[in-house]
């Protein structure tokens, strides 16, 4: 049953996609910036329907880092529609470029296409509905989205009032935009089994979920773009600014539930006893907990995942930058780490040692985002080793790359 319901909105989406491609840039940015505004419009609204999903979650006994993902407040609907209306003003990427001149009078371009239908899986963040379906209109891209169930009437409020009318008045068959209505967890598993339909899937969230939807998608041949793993690290070299240091720990940390927050802080063992009294005070009046050495579990391990430990950092000594630097590539998922040096050499032996997707000198990890790093949302943070769209994954992503031979 879940696996109809979910091919349904496939098909849906698919009928639908032509609309979108064909639409005009004025159509597109249009529809954009009446997301904007009727996300200011019905901001009471919403609000009140999130409040509903949130007083749900607390009942049942959701975790405080995850229900800081699940709320939303005027503040965040603010920044969500700003974010819109930021999209809407970056030009379109050329659908066409020239690549170079060809024997016989042909001329070599390539250009780009839209994919035609992405799916979307991801966890429990009503904002990451209006930061995808963006994405995927910017990019002309039909989408079916499917999220947990705690958030799943506000993304039905958010496609209801503020989505599917936007496009509707732009011109745009409000279609192209589906979300899975089942609260099913089976339905993120159907939407990986219709590669005909949705060839690639992005998967959101962090952990074996994650992992198993990929194994899945690729029996079916369908290709995704996951995140699955998190988890920043911050290096404390020895020729640090201990204040920008300690500044740098206390702004990492400022969401628990994030992916790009701190979680493995390394010391330069030259200062490590020096450092760590400030480091306790610090963490401490934070309500943060440190897990010291020896470790009892992996010096990774992702703490944003475990509901009953969120509010813990690991610390651990190291030798040097360049050691710091291959414990974050081993032992962690490679998201982002960073540096606080004053020392030009060492901060380039870290950066040119870390091969992860993002490195950082003297700032925090948190700023591995779309929209703080690039200008426009995200749909997600690829920390994938091989070659294709890696760091925080936008609409100038999703697209297809086709050679096209014509007359010069």
């Amino acid at each position: 049953m879940v696996d109809e319901v979910v091919e349904a909105c496939a098909r849906a989406a698919k009928q639908a996609a032509p609309s979108l491609a064909a639409a005009t840039d004025e159509a597109i940015d249009a529809a954009l910036a009446g997301m904007a505004e009727r996300l200011r419009a019905n901001a009471d609204k919403l609000l009140d329907v999130n409040n509903g999903d949130v007083y749900v979650a607390l009942e049942e006994g959701m975790s405080s880092g995850l229900i800081d993902r699940l709320r939303i407040t005027p503040e965040r609907l603010t920044a969500m529609a700003d974010a819109l209306l930021l999209l809407a003003g970056v030009p379109q990427e050329p659908r066409e470029t020239p690549v170079r001149d060809l024997p016989d009078g042909l001329r070599l371009v390539e250009r780009r296409r839209p994919v035609g239908v992405i799916g979307a899986n991801y966890e429990a963040r009503p904002n990451v509905t209006v930061d995808i379906a963006s994405q995927l209109i910017k990019s002309r891209n039909a989408g079916v989205l499917r999220t947990g169930s705690a958030a799943l009437q506000s993304a039905k409020a958010l496609v209801r009032l503020v989505i599917a009318p936007a496009l509707t008045d732009a011109g745009i068959d409000p279609a192209v935009i589906q979300l899975v209505p089942s609260p099913e967890r089976e339905a993120a598993a159907a939407l990986v089994r219709f590669p005909d339909l949705v060839p690639l899937v992005i998967l959101r969230g962090s952990g074996e979920s994650t992992r198993e939807l990929g194994l899945e998608a690729a029996k079916h041949g369908v290709r995704t773009l996951a995140h699955a793993d998190g988890g920043g690290v911050l290096y404390i070299d020895g020729a640090a600014d201990l204040d920008k240091a300690i500044g740098l720990v206390a702004s990492s940390l400022d969401r628990l539930g994030v992916c790009n927050r701190l979680n493995l802080l390394l010391i330069d063992s030259s200062i490590y006893g020096e450092v760590l009294p400030k480091i306790q005070e610090t963490l401490s009046e934070l309500g943060i907990k440190l897990s010291m050495p020896p470790h009892e579990h992996p010096i990774g391990y992702e703490w944003a995942l475990d509901p009953a430990n969120e509010a813990t950092v690991t610390i651990s000594p190291v030798d040097d930058a360049v050691q710091a630097a291959q414990v974050a590539n081993e032992k962690t998922s490679g998201l982002a780490a960073g540096i606080v040096t004053e020392d030009k050499a060492v901060a380039d032996a870290f950066m040119d040692a870390y091969t992860g997707t993002g490195v950082f000198w003297n700032a925090t990890t948190r700023l591995l985002d779309g929209f703080k790093l690039l200008a426009v949302p995200e749909t997600g943070i690829n920390i994938d080793k091989v070659p294709g769209p890696r760091g925080p994954v936008t609409y100038t992503d999703l697209c297809l790359r086709q050679y096209a031979v014509v007359p010069a």
